[in-house]
């Protein structure tokens, strides 16, 4: 099962995003690995937003976060947790839905030692979600953190990663007339084969 875009429905949907995303980053002109990301609240209530996709393992997607904003909250409540890439220039998307656990340890510490100091200590200063009297507290504190954690911080036991181990991923390319190319890959669980049917637009 082949369609015009090169998906094959024996493909390895791990190889394909990471295909895609490669494709992306030499045409797309800001933050490629940009994936809005849906939670919901205990009530139900769904929320989304941006975030930056970090890793593409060979069975998870993995990003990083403050444990104690909402979005970590709202994840560690359900467990589970979706996203979408978008790419305007490829005009393809990839969908995901699954189940989240932390990435805590000494992955989360590489990928941590390698942002940009000032992010590494943005990261200890922002109490993130909660509310802010003013920019000039949160540099403040940034300031004050600066001087406390000097130039090589340790990561913070609030920051970390997140993993998400799909049961769904759907790719979608951009088709003539609205005849859009859709294959989902579909599993019961982590262990279970992928079961993978095209889709009408």
């Amino acid at each position: 099962m082949v369609d015009r875009t090169g998906i094959f429905a024996g493909d390895d949907p791990f190889a394909l995003t990471r295909a895609w995303l490669k494709e992306a980053e030499a045409r797309e002109p800001n933050d490629p690995n940009a994936i809005a990301l849906a939670t919901v609240d205990p009530q139900g209530m769904p929320n989304v937003r941006m975030v930056l996709l970090k890793d593409i393992e060979d069975d998870a997607f993995v990003f990083y976060t403050n444990y104690e904003g909402v979005k970590a909250q709202e994840i560690e409540a359900s467990g589970t947790a979706a996203f979408v890439l978008h790419w305007k220039s490829l005009q393809r998307q990839v969908r995901v839905r699954g189940h989240v656990t932390r990435e805590d340890g000494a992955r989360a510490d590489e990928y941590y030692r390698s942002r940009s100091l000032k992010s590494r200590l943005g990261a200890w200063a922002s109490d993130q979600s909660r509310p802010l009297s003013s920019r000039g507290a949160l540099m403040a504190k940034v300031a004050k953190v600066t001087a406390e954690k000097g130039i090589n911080p340790d990561r913070p036991p609030f920051w970390g990663g997140f993993r998400i181990t799909p049961v769904e991923i759907e790719f979608w390319a951009d088709g003539t007339a609205r005849l859009h190319d859709r294959f989902r890959w579909t599993r019961a669980d982590a262990s279970a084969p992928w079961e993978v049917v095209r889709l009408n637009p």
